[in-house]
């Protein structure tokens, strides 16, 4: 009789231990589990979008400027429609630069920018070329020799990005140097010139449309 019970109560402890047992398994697998999974979806997970958008938008790729505002939305005119043409093509689809388009053609240079590879024009808007005395002007854009001197002073034989212009001094296809300097979205040519409209992208020239007309030293 005493085996019998001893044999009941030991039964009995098995069966309350098992469940224990299982349980401490079972949390142990599945924190491990967990964790597991913890780890993995934390390795594949994506950026977020804060860094997606930090990484993926680059303003110094893109035109800036006050001036940029006034560019036609669509058409040849724009900025999407002057990236497929050569710089003077290009030009002469913006009305903010009809008075430059004339000098060029005035001073036989359409060819000439248009075959160009890889330059950089520092492109006067009609106010600027307002900008000087109306006999002055008309004697120069007279004068071939003169005009051809003071057009291809606006021209750099490379493509400048806005960080070049930071601090910068380039030859120009008249000879001589221009200057650069500023940051951000604020640059200014040879001290004088300011850029409001930068980084606009022709089929073979980066431009920037200045407000004043550059003249070479000599």
């Amino acid at each position: 009789m005493n085996t019998r019970i001893r044999r009941i109560a030991a039964t009995v402890a098995a069966a309350a231990v098992l469940p224990l047992a299982l349980s401490a398994c079972s949390d142990d697998g599945g924190s491990s589990a967990k964790s597991d999974t913890d780890t993995k979806a934390s390795a594949s997970a994506p950026a977020t979008d804060d860094a997606m958008t930090d990484s993926g938008t680059s303003t110094m790729d893109e035109p800036f400027g006050p001036a940029c505002a006034s560019v036609p939305k669509d058409g040849a005119g724009s900025f999407d429609g002057m990236a497929k043409d050569p710089v003077a093509t290009a030009a002469s689809n913006n009305p903010a630069l009809s008075t430059l388009v004339t000098a060029v053609k005035k001073a036989g240079l359409v060819d000439t920018l248009n075959n160009a590879e890889n330059i950089t024009v520092f492109a006067p808007t009609n106010g600027a070329f307002a900008k000087i005395p109306k006999a002055d002007l008309d004697k120069v854009l007279n004068d071939k020799e003169q005009l051809t001197k003071i057009l291809t002073y606006h021209v750099v034989g490379q493509k400048l990005s806005p960080k070049d212009l930071e601090n910068g001094s380039f030859d120009t296809l008249e000879k001589s140097k221009l200057t650069t300097s500023g940051s951000g979205e604020s640059y200014t040519v040879n001290d004088s010139a300011k850029v409001v409209c930068g980084n606009v992208k022709t089929a073979n020239a980066n431009v920037y449309i200045i407000d004043a007309v550059l003249m070479p030293q000599s």
